[in-house]
């Protein structure tokens, strides 16, 4: 058996002994799950949420892909992964957050921002990526002169925000997020600094937390 293989499954013991074994958490979860929020984040394998915000199981729901995108409400008969996803933890779960998770040095939006992009072979990719062509388009013409490190890192949180612009596309999450009881969170993780970053609709920035939250 492969090293990688071995050290996933001495893993999975540690994870059954800490959460299994000596605790009662999953006499209460299999019962059935109630987590409180949805977390839309990337597919990259150095950033998850759970451990980034030292999450128990069952404490969020979440979502992966890349890039962390959300597209428009599009009830179109096709198959929708991300929509599904997020039409059970908000229609059947009740999550009462939503925070869409970007980070640094995104792939994904490498891809999207590359001046040769159109040249990449992709079959899924490049239309996954397409989601996000308002955000790219309005970098590219905010800040023509900028390095492409700049944009790069602009198109992040410009991802995030656009994300959060399509999730109020959606009708029953409009209908909770302006009842109050649904709150939708825009969040950046700086992966080069261990710093983790807010959405200020107020601002339009993406600010530090407080360290006393």
């Amino acid at each position: 058996m492969e090293e990688a293989i071995r050290r996933m499954l001495r893993g999975f013991r540690h994870f059954r002994k800490e959460h299994f074994d000596d605790t009662g958490l999953f006499d209460e979860l299999r019962h059935g799950q109630s987590p409180n929020a949805l977390v839309v984040a990337c597919s990259d394998s150095r950033v998850d949420p759970a451990l980034l915000t030292r999450s128990a199981p069952g404490d969020i729901f979440v979502i992966r892909n890349v890039a962390n995108l959300i597209p428009a409400y599009d009830p179109d008969g096709r198959c929708h992964g991300v929509s599904a996803a997020l039409e059970y933890a908000v229609r059947h779960l009740h999550v009462e957050h939503i925070i869409v998770l970007g980070h640094s040095d995104c792939g994904g939006i490498k891809a999207l921002m590359s001046e040769k992009r159109d040249e990449e072979q992709s079959e899924f990719i490049r239309r996954w990526l397409s989601v996000a062509e308002e955000a790219r388009t309005a970098v590219l013409e905010r800040m023509p002169d900028a390095s492409m490190e700049t944009r790069r890192h602009a198109c992040e949180e410009a991802a995030v925000t656009l994300s959060l612009e399509n999730l109020m596309t959606f009708p029953w999450v409009r209908e909770r997020a302006e009842a109050g009881s649904l709150k939708l969170h825009g969040w950046h993780f700086d992966l080069n600094h261990g710093l983790l970053r807010h959405y200020d609709a107020d601002s339009g920035e993406f600010r530090l937390f407080p360290d006393d939250v």
